[in-house]
């Protein structure tokens, strides 16, 4: 009877054949978890009373992005963060139901939860590995406790990656684009997409997949862009936005007056753009015979894709996961909430470093307690940047491509 108990625990924690078991006791779980977070631990206001006074703008009819403010802030998020938000005005009576929209938000969390199981699964991510996901105190947070726009972002970032997990490429960037609506930090995934699509579907499709993009952001904002288009943009795309130092989870180690240069902007854009350039040439075209070929072959037939390697599953998940932790890395600054951007996707990035198990969790637990510190230090600024640091170059030497190998054989079948 013990033996059989073991086995068949080790079957749940093991076998692919048990995934969706251990998935959905991991779901059930974090569900019950969620409820009793929202039960026991109080909510607290932040950006949630902004929102719904934007919508309260909104409703009245303004459509200039410049006089629709609120007690946090002005409104700095495109079009699709304006829908939601509607709706969940319209739903929770104005905003002041609180307790309604922790209860939708709850929701939204399991959802993300069995979101990042399927993409795991088609990943071929180790059936214990969902353990690891209930396990994040500031996620929960974020979520059920503090109400961010971010996390509708996620969802449809979560579900984008799943549908071109599944090829349905132009589902995904539906799904992409209306993340991107939500909040411009799903941006950060653009560059690493881009390889995807040009890969598997050549030049053309992939222009014809940004102009989908672009004309999907131009509907979903077109009354605010009739209004007044250019108070639109620097708003809802400011590239150049400053945030305040004291909000800071990632720098707090560099003083204040740096962190608000220019120069220190300009330095960390140049060490984005360098290492997605890096990665770009060096590591995620390796199975293609190099980056050069594959350019090659996209212009010289760009109707045609112009990889040789297979995009599988693995693939899109660890360039698209790991476009996202490059563009963490260099951004000007971490608030809180940004978190839910990529703490659902450590365990698949730090498995995509050969580093030992231990090393592994340790890089996890790092993070995690780096985002629980507040206000932050420079000494949890540090170590997150150095745990992140470490996790990226584990992935450059480790598994940039993803752990399922291209055999010599499917190649030549290309």
């Amino acid at each position: 009877m013990q033996s059989s108990v073991f086995e068949y625990v080790r079957l749940l924690l093991f076998d692919q054949q048990y995934f969706w078991i251990t998935a959905s006791l991991v779901v059930l779980g974090d569900a019950i978890l969620t409820q009793l977070i929202m039960r026991f631990v109080p909510y607290t206001e932040i950006d949630w009373e902004t929102y719904m006074v934007h919508i309260d703008l909104y409703l009245k009819g303004e459509r200039n992005y410049v006089n629709i403010t609120g007690p946090t802030g002005p409104l700095v998020y495109p079009a699709g963060h304006v829908h939601i938000h509607r709706l969940l005005h319209l739903i929770t009576d104005a905003g002041r139901n609180v307790v309604q929209a922790q209860q939708i938000y709850g929701a939204l969390y399991v959802l993300s939860i069995a979101l990042v199981c399927a993409i795991y699964r088609r990943a071929r991510v180790p059936n214990w590995t969902l353990l690891l996901l209930p396990l994040s105190k500031r996620l929960h947070s974020i979520f059920v406790l503090r109400l961010f726009n971010d996390c509708w972002s996620l969802i449809f970032v979560q579900a984008a990656i799943l549908a071109f997990q599944s090829a349905w490429d132009d589902v995904g960037i539906l799904l992409f684009s209306l993340a991107l609506s939500v909040k411009m930090s799903a941006i950060l995934y653009l560059p690493g997409l881009l390889v995807i699509l040009f890969k598997r579907h050549g030049l053309f499709a992939t222009i014809r997949h940004m102009l989908v993009l672009a004309c999907t952001q131009t509907l979903l904002a077109r009354s605010f862009l009739i209004a007044n288009a250019k108070s639109y943009v620097r708003n809802a795309f400011d590239l150049s936005r400053v945030f305040l130092y004291k909000w800071t989870v990632n720098w707090r180690f560099v003083d204040e007056r740096t962190f608000l240069s220019p120069a220190w902007a300009k330095g960390l854009l140049l060490g984005h753009v360098t290492v997605l350039v890096s990665f770009g040439l060096f590591q995620w075209c390796r199975g293609d015979g190099g980056v050069a070929r594959v350019l090659q072959r996209g212009l010289r037939r760009p109707g045609r894709p112009a990889g040789l390697a297979p995009v599988d599953p693995d693939y899109v998940a660890t360039v698209l996961t790991t476009s996202n932790l490059i563009g963490i890395i260099f951004a000007r600054s971490l608030h809180y909430q940004f978190y839910s951007w990529y703490a659902q996707q450590l365990p698949l990035l730090t498995q995509r470093t050969r580093f030992p198990f231990i090393v592994q969790m340790a890089l996890m637990g790092a993070i995690e307690y780096a985002w629980n510190v507040y206000p932050s230090t420079p000494l949890s600024s540090g170590l997150l940047l150095a745990a992140n640091l470490v996790m990226l170059l584990g992935i450059w030497f480790g598994y940039p491509e993803g752990k399922i190998q291209v055999s010599p054989k499917q190649l030549s079948q290309k």
